[in-house]
């Protein structure tokens, strides 16, 4: 009788756990952020404590389980809408190479060290820096790498310059550009800074994408 328990429980929680990392969205494990992670390894645990413990009532495993999927599903809808919270939480993405440069003071942020990079890019089929004009840490910890054109010329800074009406001041930064440029730049176009979702900068040309060009 015990068997036919442990099986019974262990097939409700491989449904229920299925559903709700359905409910949570759809990404793969290599993209999940802090949180995620967090939440992914602590509904597994709580399954695994409560097929243990099958004498327990299963409400006990249940209820702190669904309390874990509202509390990502709320994080994650403050994180959309806020993005200094999601920075907070998540983290953001960090420039390690930059004009082909190695960004010390960043790598030590990080705590990344140069066998991973060098690692990273082996990964990417990519033999040395020399071939790198631009490399991100992502948050889930992978590296975008932007490799040089054939003639070496300089392209686009691979960051955003506003995102969901935010200002990217560590990009401004990195463009050695103001606020005020960037307000003059938008008001040449006719555009407030609120109705701008994603916007880069390349070649003297400030590229914009509207939300209500999304809709």
């Amino acid at each position: 009788m015990d068997y036919l328990v442990v099986i019974t429980r262990t097939i409700l929680f491989y449904f229920l756990i299925a559903i709700l990392y359905r409910l949570m969205g759809k990404r793969e494990v290599g993209q999940l952020g802090i949180i995620d992670l967090i939440v992914s390894i602590s509904i597994a645990q709580l399954a695994v404590i409560s097929i243990e413990n099958y004498k327990a009532p299963i409400f006990t495993a249940l209820i702190p389980v669904v309390f874990l999927f509202l509390f990502q599903v709320v994080f994650a809808y403050i994180s959309l809408k806020n993005q200094a919270f999601r920075n907070l939480l998540g983290g953001k993405p960090s420039i390690i190479i930059k004009n082909g440069k190695l960004n010390f003071k960043e790598m030590v942020k990080e705590r990344y060290n140069l066998d991973d990079l060098l690692t990273q890019l082996r990964d990417k089929g990519i033999r040395s820096i020399e071939e790198v004009e631009y490399a991100v840490l992502e948050e889930n910890g992978r590296l975008s790498v932007f490799k040089y054109n054939l003639l070496r010329l300089p392209t686009n800074y691979p960051m955003p310059i506003i995102l969901d009406g935010d200002i990217q001041k560590d990009t401004l930064k990195a463009l050695n550009k103001t606020e005020t440029w960037l307000k003059n730049m938008l008001r040449e176009e006719n555009v407030d800074l609120k109705e701008v979702f994603y916007a880069f900068y390349k070649g003297r040309k400030l590229y914009i994408i509207k939300k209500s060009g999304l809709l």
